[in-house]
């Protein structure tokens, strides 16, 4: 009896370094950005573009039940220190280049969702979960960073649209993928449609409608017609 052929697919050193570093200098022009009292000496800033560009890889393999990719290699964490490094020299650079650092956050958005999600799917995964793997090894990196450093999690801001963006491109990788496309083609649509969604979010200050307003207009709704008595109608 003939094994049962299992779906392989094998995420390329050089493009999980790729992502690597791109998370790397992402944190680290995060990192730079503080003043005052938030401010980071050097380290502080390092450790920040490390975790960047290491969580979202870290996040993925343990939801899948595996051995860290990251922790396998010398070469994750020497890559995320050197673009970590590189994002503070050039920092007043890439400050100015507010574009360029819409583009990098959207591209690292996009691979560490393509990569999770692709993943998944050749362990066997179903889809669904394969995707919701795919959004939490994109956004995890930057739930990291805010959680170490005390802020407020940045993809539950209003007009993020991280997990929006995430979730658009995974789930597109997971239904190519699903009509026969070669998980390597699927996963660079999925990046691709990560990146555009993304994009065009910051740029046309897309976001998905606040709670509280959803709130207040259920509230609205709720007291239209409820009489108001005033104080000197009670007298």
């Amino acid at each position: 009896m003939d094994a049962v052929d299992t779906p392989t697919f094998v995420i390329p050193l050089w493009a999980d370094l790729t992502a690597v570093a791109l998370g790397g200098v992402q944190g680290a022009l995060f990192a730079s950005g503080f003043q005052g009292q938030r401010r980071l000496d050097l380290l502080g800033v390092a450790i920040i573009g490390i975790l960047l560009g290491m969580g979202g890889g870290l996040i993925r393999d343990l939801l899948l039940g595996l051995t860290p990719a990251t922790l396998q290699s010398n070469w994750y964490l020497m890559t995320a220190t050197l673009a970590s490094i590189v994002g503070m020299l050039l920092s007043g650079i890439f400050q100015r280049l507010n574009r360029a650092i819409v583009m990098l956050d959207a591209v690292v958005i996009g691979l560490f969702g393509a990569f999770g999600t692709s993943k998944a799917l050749a362990l066997g995964m179903p889809a669904v979960p394969a995707v919701f793997v795919g959004v939490l090894a994109a956004a995890g990196g930057s739930v990291l960073r805010d959680v170490l450093m005390g802020l407020p999690v940045a993809i539950m801001h209003v007009g993020s649209l991280y997990a929006v963006a995430a979730g658009g491109g995974c789930a597109v990788l997971a239904t190519a993928a699903a009509f026969g496309v070669p998980l390597p083609i699927a996963a660079v649509i999925g990046v691709v449609v990560t990146t555009v969604i993304r994009v065009l979010a910051v740029l046309f200050d897309l976001s998905l409608p606040e709670q509280r307003k959803l709130y207040r207009r259920k509230v609205a709704v709720e007291t239209t017609g409820i009489p108001v008595i005033r104080l000197d109608d009670a007298e």
